[in-house]
């Protein structure tokens, strides 16, 4: 399975699952619970904190935990908007190179069919053009 599929499964599991659920505060309060207590671990091992000062050195932790979160998704957006920019950039120049060599074939099709011959005068020479006079 490709990552994008995985991902478009979970999308729609996640969304079969809100569908169901009538209160989804509740239906994730255990997550919330969980990660809270993950930081209590963190900036009180011991136990020994004022519950206040705890619930206050938790409310920290929780925002640096999201705002680190945050700074990844940034980075990880730029990083694939410079990719596809990066892409487009190579595809243009591909392009470019060949309309340039397109061009190089036409123009010297072209010489080539306007070159005169040692059999054809050069009309212009000759004065067969009189409209340029």
């Amino acid at each position: 399975m490709t990552r994008t599929d995985a991902s478009m499964r979970a999308s729609i599991a996640a969304s079969e699952r809100w569908a169901h659920t009538a209160d989804r505060a509740a239906a994730t309060a255990p997550a919330r619970a969980g990660l809270d207590a993950r930081f209590e671990a963190e900036v009180d091992p011991d136990g020994t904190l004022d519950p206040a000062e705890r619930a206050r050195r938790v409310t920290a932790k929780r925002r640096a935990h999201f705002t680190r979160l945050a700074l990844k998704s940034a980075r990880s957006r730029r990083q694939a908007a410079a990719a596809r920019q990066a892409t487009q950039e190579r595809q243009t120049e591909a392009q470019a190179g060949r309309t340039a060599a397109e061009l190089r074939a036409l123009a010297d099709e072209l010489d080539g069919a306007a070159a005169p011959t040692a059999d054809t005068p050069d009309q212009c020479s000759a004065g067969q053009h009189s409209d340029l006079r």
